[in-house]
């Protein structure tokens, strides 16, 4: 199965992720796993930048609760991943977010799209909450 990324998408995140040499599997190409972990690391870069970031000394912040990877092409070592993250479809409790990963030195070419559904959450009464005013402007 295969998923489409949405036009409709906002870009709310840029950053540059160096592929390491032990992100590299026994067939010479970055195992897939790490497309996963690439697309958590800028996930997690812009929940923190934006102050929505889950922290255990909060009664409410984000919860993942899916995620998914269309493999394009192999990335391998050495190099850098350009990683774009976006944001779309607001809802009462959650928002999709949506990255691309594209190499450094070749631009607009992406190599593997994600992203990942993410769920505002009361953490106590472990259900979901309405997304707070601030963290809405930032994803409409």
């Amino acid at each position: 199965m295969r998923f489409t990324l949405p036009d409709d998408k906002k870009l709310t995140h840029e950053m540059v992720i160096p592929i390491r040499w032990g992100d590299m599997d026994a067939m010479g190409h970055v195992n897939n796993t790490i497309y996963f972990r690439y697309l958590e690391i800028v996930r997690l870069e812009w929940l923190y930048k934006v102050g929505a970031a889950a922290n255990p000394s909060t009664e409410q912040g984000p919860l993942i609760v899916n995620a998914f990877c269309n493999f394009v092409r192999q990335l391998e070592f050495p190099g850098d991943v350009l990683a774009k993250h976006y944001v779309t479809n607001p809802g009462r409790s959650s928002f999709d977010t949506y990255i691309t990963l594209e190499r450094v030195d070749e631009p607009g070419v992406v190599y593997a799209e994600g992203g990942a559904t993410t769920v505002w959450s009361d953490y106590a009464a472990k259900k979901s909450a309405p997304l707070p005013d601030w963290l809405r402007d930032l994803v409409s």
